[in-house]
């Protein structure tokens, strides 16, 4: 009997959680100076891209630093956020070269908006640095590890994020109800305050509590947006 992949492939699953991350905190390898906290964003291969300015111990600071940036996905629920998983990105600062430092600010802008990143490509004293990936420590709450960069680089978010991030935020607005009666029919019990966790090709998660999820695999990985939104309809469906 053929039996349903439950959820993405680790390499896949971090770079999808880096997608939607935002750095809090970057610490020097080898330095007394404390953790400082971090602005800026991660680009389209998963690298760290961080907004300093004058007076911040990486300003100035040279080439191939070697650094720790924390990043932080949440899902906010309830008017709250709720952590979703920690990235610990372990590598090597580089200015982002002139050239690209727009395409840079483009790409991480729509996940970690902030005018300074355009500012910064003007040239107003503030600076890009891209953080080359040496390896990378993940903890998602039920799982944790380190991935090389290899591996890391190599994978990619899954390939329906974007739409499958709207379909959770809609579910979540508009579907509270479906939701809970959902998880009341999947675990036999009451359910109180029910969320969707994630969406993606594999399958979904409710979040019924805290600490409390759920996977429901699709019957097979959906290719489209088109199917995706029917495996959720149907998830949802009395």
């Amino acid at each position: 009997m053929r039996h349903p992949v439950t959820a993405p492939p680790v390499p896949e699953r971090v770079r999808t959680l880096a997608a939607l991350s935002a750095p809090t905190h970057v610490s020097v390898a080898g330095s007394d100076v404390p953790a400082a906290v971090a602005r800026g964003g991660v680009d389209g291969r998963g690298r760290p891209v961080l907004l300093v300015k004058p007076g911040e111990v990486l300003y100035g600071a040279p080439a191939e630093t070697l650094v720790t940036v924390d990043l932080s996905a949440s899902r906010e629920v309830g008017g709250a956020a709720r952590a979703r998983a920690l990235l610990k990105v372990r590598g090597w600062t580089r200015p982002v070269p002139v050239e690209e430092a727009r395409a840079a600010a483009v790409a991480i802008a729509e996940t970690c908006p902030d005018e300074d990143l355009f500012a910064a490509v003007e040239g107003d004293g503030r600076a890009l640095l891209r953080v080359d990936v040496c390896h990378v420590i993940y903890l998602t709450g039920q799982e944790s590890g380190v991935l090389d960069a290899e591996t890391y680089l190599a994978s990619a978010p899954d390939p329906l994020l974007a739409v499958a991030e709207r379909m959770v935020r809609h579910v979540n607005e508009s579907h509270r109800r479906q939701l809970r009666e959902t998880a009341e029919r999947l675990t036999g019990e009451p359910a109180q305050e029910v969320w969707l966790w994630e969406v993606d090709r594999y399958g979904a998660t409710l979040r019924p509590g805290p600490g409390h999820l759920i996977r429901v695999p699709w019957a097979e990985p959906v290719a489209t947006p088109e199917a995706l939104e029917h495996a959720l309809a149907f998830l949802l469906s009395p």
